[in-house]
């Protein structure tokens, strides 16, 4: 979907959007066609669903602040790059000094929020456009405008529930008051559950990236596990299985090379395949890599001493997902002994003279992986282990492990059990935007970060703040979360 030319501009893409666009926009159609045109055009349908997924590539979605509050938060990771650098507000999220006028908060909001409003947009005339792929396209706007749900509750908790192009006072006073998370849980599920009947199994690899039924099953039980659905979860990661679509890789650390993209244990991932003019995810691989005397990247989201010491003897993960100043990387790359950091994220990194690079460093060919089989897995692992399955539990587990190089789980109660998934959960997916709301939604976040001296404060922390931008322009409607 990336090569398709994003032409059609809404106005309705955030709650700072709908307020100040005010009644002028109540009417407005798309600025650079009319919709009649998109009706009537043989690509009408294509071109409304690539406006949703262009929103993958957007700095503000997927780059720079996303790993701000996903990762850098974390233990996981530390702001990186020099001292000096704050990276505008990485320090404060890396100390846990934030206030709810950090940029990282208001930009994660509004690209949200700008996806939900295009998919609902795509969702209001797809109906109308004759085209043998109209379900699969309205699947697909469901599936992304859960995605893009699903970023907010767990970061923000309730947010405006937006299921209609707004066009009344009415529709904006929706906008700028915030539902319970319960409710916006219940709508991404709703959209899911739609999804899952209507996507491809598959799809062809010229239409790599787009996604399929197992990226919809896999989303919900994703999404069950923050909701502590555990048969729910279960049922949905056991579809996933029995679809015979998706296996692991072999070779762990291949996962995270081009020539692992789109492999068998990929379920959904962003494609940024290079092309001429490129299109990456916006500043994804230069924000993380080394900064130093050869001038990388800016050196940002480094691993912690913690997060090495997390991986036991023969893990082959580790060297998959950590780089070391003064190593030789696969590619034959030597990372300065001078970086400035003693530790980056080997994931998010691109070889210059391996891959398919062409020079841009700020829209990479570097795919995100969002969905893979490994998570299936442990998602398995967890909802059988909740519902006293322990050996259905240990079996996926297992499978994990040994695929890492590591002998069998020795976790037996469920107890055990439970820490062993979580621990396991941590190394396999270390990177992947998920460590900082595992360890809110597993109910350890306080006790985990202030062993690391973040001044982690229970019922204030466990959300981020809404932004302030969107309190002031809502008038107040929009409630501040507690402590904030």
């Amino acid at each position: 979907m990336k090569s398709i030319n994003n032409k059609i501009i809404f106005c309705l893409l955030a709650t700072a959007s709908f307020l100040s666009c005010g009644k002028k926009f109540l009417n407005e159609p798309p600025r650079t066609v009319t919709i009649q045109d998109l009706l009537n055009s043989s690509d009408g349908a294509l071109r409304l669903i690539a406006a949703v997924y262009n929103k993958l590539y957007a700095w503000e979605e997927h780059s720079f602040s996303w790993i701000g509050i996903s990762s850098i938060t974390s233990d996981d990771a530390d702001k990186g790059s020099d001292p000096g650098d704050s990276g505008t507000d990485k320090n404060d999220l890396d100390n846990w000094t934030f206030t709810p006028s950090a940029i990282s908060f208001s930009e994660v909001w509004i690209s949200n929020f700008e996806g939900i409003g295009r998919a609902t947009y795509a969702l209001k005339f797809l109906p109308d456009i004759n085209t043998p792929d109209r379900d699969r396209f309205i699947g697909e706007a469901k599936l992304l405008r859960a995605y893009f749900y699903f970023n907010l509750v767990r970061t923000f908790g309730g947010v405006p529930k937006i299921d209609n192009v707004l066009q009344s006072e009415v529709d904006i006073e929706t906008a700028s008051t915030r539902a319970s998370a319960a409710d916006i849980y219940a709508y991404i599920e709703s959209d899911l559950n739609d999804a899952i009947t209507k996507l491809p199994v598959n799809v062809a690899a010229a239409e790599n990236g787009r996604v399929t039924r197992g990226a919809a099953q896999a989303l919900l039980a994703k999404v069950s596990l923050y909701q502590k659905k555990w048969a729910q979860a279960k049922a949905m990661a056991d579809a996933v299985i029995a679809s015979g679509q998706y296996s692991l890789l072999t070779d762990y650390s291949k996962i995270w090379r081009e020539a692992g993209e789109f492999s068998s244990e990929s379920i959904w991932e962003v494609n940024a395949i290079g092309t001429t003019p490129n299109k990456g995810i916006e500043g994804y691989f230069v924000v993380q890599a080394p900064r130093g005397d050869n001038g990388l990247g800016w050196g940002f989201n480094t691993p912690t001493q913690d997060l090495v010491n997390a991986y036991e003897p023969g893990d082959v993960r580790k060297a998959a997902t950590i780089m070391f100043a003064g190593q030789t990387l696969w590619d034959g790359f030597v990372v300065s002994p001078l970086a400035t950091n003693p530790r980056y994220n080997y994931k998010s990194y691109v070889s210059k003279t391996k891959e398919s690079f062409n020079g841009d460093d700020w829209n990479s060919n570097k795919n995100l992986r969002i969905l893979r089989y490994g998570e299936v897995l442990l998602i398995k692992a967890e909802a059988e282990n909740e519902l006293g399955n322990i050996g259905p539990a240990q079996s996926a587990l297992n499978q994990i492990r040994n695929r890492a190089g590591l002998p069998n789980t020795t976790a037996a109660t469920q107890t055990d059990l439970r820490n062993a998934i979580y621990k396991e959960r941590r190394v396999e997916m270390a990177f992947e935007h998920d460590r900082m709301f595992d360890l809110r939604r597993t109910g350890r976040a306080g006790v985990v970060l202030r062993a690391h001296g973040k001044p982690y404060v229970d019922g204030k922390h466990d959300l981020f703040p809404i932004p302030q931008h969107e309190i002031d322009l809502s008038n107040g409607k929009l409630m501040q979360n507690p402590g904030y």
